[in-house]
């Protein structure tokens, strides 16, 4: 299984989990203090119409929307909202329940007053309860109930206590269909929430005042996907001492996993990271030995950073060889003085680029069949795995599509 190193017992967790996929649920700024099984006070115009211009700039990243649909029939705008209200509401698409204590009652109640069937069948509906969770008891409760009654979803709100209540929910229902949705404090808390016991809960409710905020979220529960191409090696130089990034991550890397990195932004080779030991060396899985100070990668938002730029605290990508990506943190990045070797590659006359790396037998590349290359046996007419585009400008990092750029 290819991705992040996992303990046997939770790999039906994971399965069961990734098939789901990951909501983003927006709520009004002005609601970020309300208690979500409470109806809120009702958005004026003002209001409401700044949130509907927020959520028609970014309605293809977000999943579900957080707000009284009495709203939407005074102040109009029904298609952008159209099947993903989420509220405390029998006119919802998700339904927020009031009341544990009698949810039969409720789930029929509800049934009973849907909205008109010319709108949406009244069993489409998804009804589900938001608890605070103050306890083990609490937690209890949520089980209990969302099993009974058969709920589509749960919307967990924590205080203190963050992590050990979320493991104990995620492990208490990862056997159902029930999709857990946590409420996010802000969006620095995203990360951990969508990684709690490695799978992470299903969804975030979060108020999220721009679009910005939101590309901040979609960019962290999405996986990016890069278009990984063959390339063959033209051109080996040793071009004598330099200085090297060692890139240590927080995170376990598993065989096939790299960074993408080159002297071009728009080239970059897949260099592996360290799990494969040797008899001098012992594996190191969390590193990536990337390449010369001055070499591009690819992190979060599509911005590149030189690899000097990186630091404890950093995220990049780390990417397999079928170019599905994943958002690493950089626990410390070592620049050290070592001989280093130039790298030239092409897929065709138009796609060609190169990279500066450590000489080392350790750091490798990866072939279109997957197996490593380490550096120190690649010749010309090796295939590597590279990831290209066409070239574009960059300032400080950010791509300027328009802007005209020859780089050698």
């Amino acid at each position: 299984m290819r991705g992040i190193i996992m303990k046997e017992p939770n790999i039906k967790m994971v399965k069961n989990h990734l098939r789901r996929q990951k909501k983003i649920i927006i709520r009004p700024s002005i609601y970020y203090n309300s208690d979500l099984s409470k109806i809120p006070e009702r958005l004026t115009k003002n209001e409401f119409d700044k949130f509907k211009n927020l959520i028609s700039d970014v309605n293809d990243k977000v999943d579900l929307i957080y707000i009284n649909p009495s709203d939407i029939t005074s102040h109009g705008g029904a298609e952008i909202f159209d099947g993903k209200i989420i509220f405390n509401s029998k006119n919802a698409d998700y339904v927020i329940l009031d009341d544990m204590t009698d949810l039969s009652k409720e789930i029929s109640s509800t049934y009973s007053r849907s909205a008109s069937p010319t709108k949406r069948d009244s069993t489409d509906l998804k009804y589900g309860i938001y608890k605070k969770i103050k306890s083990n008891e609490d937690i209890n409760q949520i089980k209990e109930h969302s099993v009974l009654h058969n709920l589509s979803f749960v919307i967990i709100d924590l205080d203190d206590w963050r992590i050990i209540p979320l493991e104990n929910i995620i492990a208490s229902l990862h056997g159902t269909n029930i999709e857990i949705f946590a409420v996010a404090k802000s969006i620095d808390e995203v990360q951990t929430l969508f990684t709690v016991l490695e799978i992470g809960v299903d969804g975030v409710v979060i108020s999220a005042q721009s679009a910005e905020e939101i590309e901040q979220v979609s960019n962290i529960i999405h996986k990016s996907v890069f278009d990984i191409k063959t390339a063959i090696i033209k051109e080996i130089i040793d071009v004598g001492i330099g200085e090297r990034v060692c890139i240590d991550t927080v995170s376990m890397l598993s065989q096939g996993e790299g960074m993408l990195v080159g002297n071009k932004s728009n080239f970059l080779f897949l260099v592996h990271n360290e799990s494969i030991g040797s008899s001098f060396t012992s594996p190191r899985p969390f590193r990536v030995n990337a390449g010369a100070v001055h070499c591009y990668t690819i992190i979060p938002g599509g911005t590149t950073n030189y690899l000097s730029e990186l630091e404890s605290g950093s995220r990049v990508f780390v990417v397999n060889e079928e170019g599905v990506g994943r958002i690493v943190v950089v626990g410390r990045a070592k620049i050290e003085s070592r001989p280093l070797r130039l790298f030239k590659a092409e897929i065709n006359e138009d796609e060609h680029g190169s990279i500066i790396v450590q000489n080392a037998e350790t750091i490798r590349f990866l072939r279109e069949d997957g197996s490593i290359l380490p550096v120190t046996h690649a010749k010309v007419g090796d295939s590597v795995l590279v990831y290209s585009k066409p070239p574009t400008g960059r300032h400080f990092g950010m791509e300027v599509s328009d802007e005209f750029i020859l780089e050698k």
